[in-house]
This record gives structure tokens, sequence and C-alpha cells, in this order.
């Protein structure tokens, strides 16, 4: 292990509590300057100095090396983080989680969030980036939702998370002051409380809600244009952001691939909204995809939400401006190879390493 590596990264990554023309310039069509170029500040200007560190780092990687992660079912704690420090001797560089749906003790139960804040706050004390995620019910629907029995699956999976609003019930929702409205609002508050908890901590998160939000098969997801999808997401960001005043989060827009060439411009929430650009694949991580993104972060970092192994070397030779990596939980002893290859490999960074060029 780098020597500096620990020091390094805690005090980048902030996860210890210590831690127109000029004839024309009164003219309303000229007289308006260009946005200044992205600069890697956090869309939030109120950003807390761990949010607005965690950014810089992952600006500073881009082309120069990928954070490893792993996610972890929220009531499973950090399972699967450690079976992959067991299998390959390294930690990987983000933990992340969900808020979950369920109840119970099933794997995905919201009975234990309070055991997931605490665990993100030992995983950030350890060196962890935090990354959460939300498999959210339908606003139509209290949680939590009712757990598997006798080897079925929860109904609430597909007759909730995976079910769909009607065109009414969705126009409902993003009506300010709706009964749909405020059931939603209800929702985002409890969350933002759990959120709160890590700001209070000093703990930056990657935040990456409304996950894979092109696709038609969340309740959130498949609706473009300016009043579909991308219209809930600047909802939420002006929630947990203006009315909750969480300053501590990197807010991540994410997308679905396979997915037909452009669709993800049509989700795209706006550039005021977004700190990271990512997209999940669990097929061929195809260079079509990569410069789709490229194109909508301009500039911006872009990461790999969820994927079903590591990037191969060969795909981060043409695609190597991806600044981190997810693989979701469950499946690391089927991919044990993989995961030895890119663990051991220098371009793949991991809990504790030294960033490149430090």
């Amino acid at each position: 292990m780098h020597p500096h590596g620990v020091p390094v990264l805690k005090r980048l990554w902030g996860t210890s509590a210590t831690l127109a023309l000029a004839l024309c310039a009164s003219s309303p069509l000229f007289g308006q300057a260009a946005p200044p170029p992205y600069n890697c500040e956090p869309v939030n200007p109120n950003a807390t100095p761990e949010a607005r560190a965690l950014l810089k780092t992952l600006c500073s990687l881009s082309g120069k090396g990928i954070l490893t992660g792993q996610h972890n079912y929220p009531n499973h704690r950090s399972q699967h983080s450690d079976k992959v420090a067991e299998l390959v001797g390294k930690h990987p560089a983000i933990w992340a989680s969900d808020f979950g749906f369920l109840d119970g003790e099933d794997k995905d139960s919201i009975l234990h969030r309070d055991l997931m804040i605490e665990e993100a706050k030992k995983q950030a004390s350890a060196g962890s980036i935090i990354s959460l995620c939300w498999h959210m019910l339908r606003p139509t629907e209290d949680e939590p939702g009712k757990a598997a029995e006798n080897g079925r699956p929860s109904p609430f999976w597909r007759g909730s998370v995976q079910a769909k609003l009607t065109d009414e019930q969705w126009l409902e929702l993003i009506t300010s002051d709706s009964p749909l409205h405020q059931r939603w609002e209800k929702y985002i508050d409890t969350a933002a409380q759990y959120l709160k908890q890590l700001q209070d901590a000093h703990i930056a998160v990657l935040w990456r809600p409304m996950h894979e939000n092109n696709g038609s098969f969340f309740w959130w997801g498949g609706r473009p244009g300016a009043y579909g999808t991308q219209h809930l997401f600047r909802e939420l960001y002006n929630r947990l952001v203006n009315v909750h005043h969480l300053n501590n989060l990197l807010w991540v827009w994410n997308q679905n691939g396979p997915a037909p060439g452009g669709e993800f411009y049509n989700f795209f929430p706006g550039q005021k909204y977004v700190d990271v650009v990512s997209y999940d694949n669990y097929r061929e991580l195809s260079d079509r995809y990569y410069y789709e993104i490229l194109t909508i972060a301009d500039g911006k970092p872009i990461a790999l939400g969820e994927v079903g192994a590591p990037p191969s070397a060969e795909v981060l030779k043409s695609q190597p401006k991806w600044v981190w990596f997810m693989t979701w939980a469950g499946g690391v002893e089927r991919r044990a190879e993989q995961f030895k290859a890119a663990y051991g490999n220098p371009y793949f960074i991991n809990r504790c390493d030294p960033l490149p060029g430090n």
C-alpha cells in the first residue's frame, strides 16, 4: 500500500467527519454572456467542502484511472463489498447501497435504514466513497411493501417499483400541491432525513436517484420530453437542495443500455441539475454509448453506474474517461477471474490506493 494513500484519499474525498458581441451589449439577443466553461464545480452552489473535493477528485481521474465500486443490498450492509475484498485482497473504492422498499428482513428491507446509514459512515471512515440509489415504490402505495413469502417474489416489485402510473396520475404527480405530488414529497422527505445524517457527518454522497430513467421498467422512467421523467428529476433536485438544504450530494444522472441511438438526450434534465453523467449496461460496453454519454456530459465526469462485471482493460483503452464503475450485488464468485484482473490492474483504483499523480 502506498504510504500516503489513506490521507490523500480522505483529504480529497472528504470521507471523514473531521474532515455577445461588444457592439450589441444592450441587445436582449446578443447581450447575454456565454456560459462559462465547465470548471469542475458542483451544480449546487452551496455544496459542502466534501462534495466539492470529491468532484475535483472525479474530474482529475478522467483518462487517468477508474475507481472500483460495489453495490450492497440495504439490509446486507457491506456483505458484497466484503466478498470482493476476500476474493481480491482489496476493498472497492466505492461502497454503494439503496434505500430499499420492502418490510421484514428482506435484502431490500427499509426497516433498518438506520443501520444502512451507520454502515455508510463506517465505510466512509475507512476511506470509501459513498454512493446511494433508491428503488422507490410508486407514490400511489405506502411503504414498506410486503416482502416475498413462500419463495414467491414480492408483489411490490412488479406491482409498484416496476409498475406504471397512468398518464393522468403522472400529470397529477408533476403538478405542485396536488395530492399525489404531496404523497411523493413525503417519500422524498423521508430519504432526506437519512441523507442529512451523512451531511452532518461531513460525508459526500454520489446520489444516483431515478436511475435508468430512459427505461420503461421503473415507474419514474420511460417518459421523454420536458414534462416527463426529466421534469421529475428537476423536482427532486429542487426539493432536496432548496427545501432540505442537502449540500453534500453530487447529482449522478443515470441511463440504461442497450438503448436506441440518441435516446438518452430525451431524458436529460439539463446541465444545471447534473454533476456526473452515467449509464448502466449488463451487455456489451459499446463505444457508441461511451461517446453519447461524453457528448451529454460536455466535460463533466462520466461513470458506469452498474455493470455485471468490471470493464476489461481492452474496453478502457477505447473508453478511457470513465471515472468509476459499480458491479451490482451478487455474482462476484461467478466472475472471479474478471474481478481479480481488474483489482490487480494499476489503472483500477481501489480503496486507499494513491491517486494518479500523488
